[in-house]
């Protein structure tokens, strides 16, 4: 995506914006900054996740497998402000189970993007469902938005969204074992 992007058509926008602010792009400590902000979007936008179809047969089928404490950081679609979410991932294997390291790459290909949360935690289901064949997927985000705290109501404030399938929305047990498993994982 980043590779078609017109880094000085960007830096002039942004030039044109800090004029709009009433400062002198030309100054000093803004002279470089439209060029540094446009390689920001290109970087923010071009994350390559690498190979995430990395499956192996699983040793026990029915077992749960679940990871927390995976932090990425997004940009709000609505503000253009950052916003980060530290998710946690679960599912109940099937016939294959997914690597691990490919769980994280998952949460933040999602993440790189103009986001929302409850979009954010909902991909990320339905990626790790298509490559594990699991249709028992748990995500649960926790987050903190930037556009809450910097405007509008300026408080800090948690976001909690949370994808159930399966097992996790039928099953209450199954559903409070995945949430003891990552309670310290969260936040703690």
């Amino acid at each position: 995506m980043g590779d078609s992007m017109n880094l000085d058509a960007i830096a002039s926008h942004y030039s044109a914006l800090i004029v709009e602010l009433g400062e002198d792009p030309q100054r000093e400590g803004l002279r470089d900054t439209p060029m540094r902000a446009a390689r920001f979007w290109q970087e923010f936008m071009d994350y390559d996740a690498g190979n995430l179809d990395v499956t192996f047969e699983a040793i026990h089928t029915d077992q749960m497998i679940a990871v927390s404490g995976i932090k990425v950081w997004s940009l709000c679609e609505h503000h253009l402000l950052p916003f980060w979410c530290e998710i946690a991932v679960a599912y109940i294997a099937q016939e294959r189970v997914i690597g691990l390291s490919k769980l994280a790459r998952i949460a933040h290909k999602h993440a790189h993007k103009l986001q929302l949360q409850e979009r954010l935690v909902q991909e990320i289901a339905d990626e790790v469902g298509a490559l594990t064949e699991s249709q028992d997927v748990a995500v649960l985000g926790v987050g903190q938005h930037l556009c809450m705290v910097m405007r509008g109501i300026k408080t800090p404030g948690l976001m909690h969204t949370s994808v159930m399938r399966g097992v996790f929305r039928k099953d209450a047990e199954v559903r409070a074992e995945f949430l003891a498993l990552i309670k310290g994982g969260l936040n703690g």
